[in-house]
């Protein structure tokens, strides 16, 4: 009797070996999530405010559809409490972890575990980590191994280990402005000055752009602004237009003084602004070729002409000197 072995050693969805070293089948979440996307959202509520849930959601449904929603924390404690409203106004699970010892943080471990479960069910599509946390690097790094998306959204001081870890991180500031503002209030009242973190964290927007469209420009120097956005997002998880004050990239692009665009058929094409000084250059240093050939030859005219005009005059007098011989 032939007996079928599976193997158990890899969540559902994960592409098996055919044994000539390609994959089978693989499932692979496309960069540009749809609709249908189901994502797992797990919030770590002892790290990120209560305030940030409805934007979280919001944010997270231009991307798909969060099927499973859940916060971590210990419930018994007061500093949740306002946590409470937002689990019942958005039909978020809570999830219980008690700290069982002091200084060690339990909740990362519940949350971490359930992520995995959640992995080898395969019922979902992409996960969203909510924290600022660096501890959830690795789970991060773990579920892109498996070929799930991962959105990780947090604070603007969120550790770049993390930030790099996802592949796409959003900051709680830029979807819900109003933080900023808090911060600034809160900071006058107690004296204190607000540490400006946009500073640290935010990129140098020319380099990166720069480097973008150089990456991607074929040999007319133009790129289309879709290859930009990509590249863009693979190589900055956290880069989003709307830090920089608009809400789309196109915008973005169409305001930088450095970059040209253009339309073709329907795509949105840019390009590094090229510089008219150096095609005013060349045109000199060609004219300047031009001219200088035209005087060389002019020179050479004249003295040809002028040793015909010798050789004419010296013609009659050497015949005058032949003649009168003896």
């Amino acid at each position: 009797m032939a007996v079928t072995l599976r193997r158990r050693d890899a969540p559902p969805g994960t592409p098996r070996d055919r044994g000539d070293g390609r994959s089978s089948r693989v499932e692979k979440v496309d960069n540009d999530t749809s609709g249908s996307t189901r994502i797992a959202v797990l919030i770590d509520a002892d790290n990120v405010s209560a305030k940030h849930a409805g934007a979280v959601l919001e944010e997270l449904a231009t991307y798909g559809i969060p099927t499973v929603k859940r916060a971590y924390g210990d419930w018994t404690t007061t500093q949740l409490t306002s946590w409470k409203s937002e689990l019942l106004r958005h039909a978020i699970q809570p999830i219980q972890q008690f700290a069982n010892t002091v200084g060690k943080n339990s909740t990362d471990s519940a949350l971490i575990i359930d992520a995995m479960d959640l992995l080898w069910q395969g019922n979902v599509d992409a996960f969203a980590l909510v924290s600022s946390d660096s501890d959830f690097t690795r789970l991060a790094t773990r579920l892109r191994e498996s070929g799930k998306r991962v959105f990780g959204l947090g604070r603007r001081k969120t550790p770049e280990s993390l930030r790099r870890a996802v592949d796409q991180f959003i900051f709680l500031e830029v979807i819900q402005e109003q933080d900023h503002a808090e911060d600034q209030h809160a900071a006058a009242v107690t004296g204190d000055a607000a540490p400006d973190e946009a500073v640290s964290t935010r990129i140098n927007l020319q380099s990166a752009l720069t480097k973008a469209i150089n990456a991607t420009s074929g040999d007319d120097s133009w790129s289309t602004l879709s290859q930009v956005g990509q590249h863009l997002n693979r190589t900055h998880a956290d880069f989003d237009p709307r830090d920089f004050g608009h809400a789309k990239l196109s915008s973005l692009v169409d305001e930088q003084p450095y970059l040209e665009t253009r339309t073709e058929g329907s795509r949105r094409q840019v390009r590094l602004r090229q510089k008219r000084g150096s095609k005013t250059a060349g045109t000199r240093s060609t004219a300047a070729r031009t001219t200088s050939t035209k005087s060389a030859a002019s020179k050479s005219t004249a003295k040809k002409s002028t040793a015909k005009k010798t050789a004419r005059k010296a013609a009659p007098a050497e015949a005058a000197t032949s003649g009168s011989g003896p």
